[in-house]
């Protein structure tokens, strides 16, 4: 019961994070579109998990690779950044 508390716990956290992305897309900041992309997907993938909605795994396995990719992208830019 408590690990599934902190499962939707986690769930808002990262909705809250892709929100925040949303903020950064309207003030023309280019990295708000991989907070929005990695944190929309990972809201997706936990919520789907946690829920056991049927969904073909290759589609989810697909999901979470184009949300790497993008924290990858994210963290690439942040790096660079002085």
């Amino acid at each position: 019961m408590v690990m599934e508390f902190l499962q939707y716990v986690s769930i808002l956290i990262e909705l809250v994070i892709a929100i925040l992305g949303i903020i950064m897309i309207y003030k023309k900041k280019v990295y708000g579109w991989f907070f929005l992309i990695t944190f929309g997907i990972y809201v997706f993938y936990d919520f789907i998990k946690l829920k056991g909605i049927a969904v073909n795994l290759d589609v989810l396995y697909i999901f979470f690779f184009i949300a790497t990719l993008s924290a990858l992208f994210l963290a690439l830019g942040a790096s660079k950044k002085k």
